[in-house]
C-alpha cells in the first residue's frame, strides 16, 4: 500500500492500515497532536478504528505552544 505521509511518499505491508497502528509504527509519541486523513480531522478516541487506505493522504500535526 502506498500513502503520503506528512507530504513524503510511504509504502507499507498490507492492503490499509489504523491510524494507532501507523502512529506507533513510525514512532510518534508526542501526545498534543492532530491526525487528518484526506484533510479530514480524526477524532483521537478513533485511532483505533480509523483506517488509513491505499492512496490517502496523511498529515500528523504536532501542537506546540510557546512565548
Amino acid at each position: 500500500m502506498n500513502i503520503t505521509l506528512n507530504n513524503e511518499p510511504l509504502t507499507l505491508d498490507g492492503e490499509s492500515i489504523t491510524v494507532e497502528k501507523l502512529l506507533d509504527l513510525k514512532r510518534y509519541t508526542f501526545k498534543l497532536r492532530i491526525v487528518k486523513i484526506n484533510s479530514r480531522i480524526i477524532d483521537r478516541d478513533s485511532d483505533s478504528e480509523e483506517v488509513i487506505n491505499d492512496g490517502d493522504t496523511v498529515q500528523v500535526i504536532y501542537l506546540m505552544s510557546g512565548g
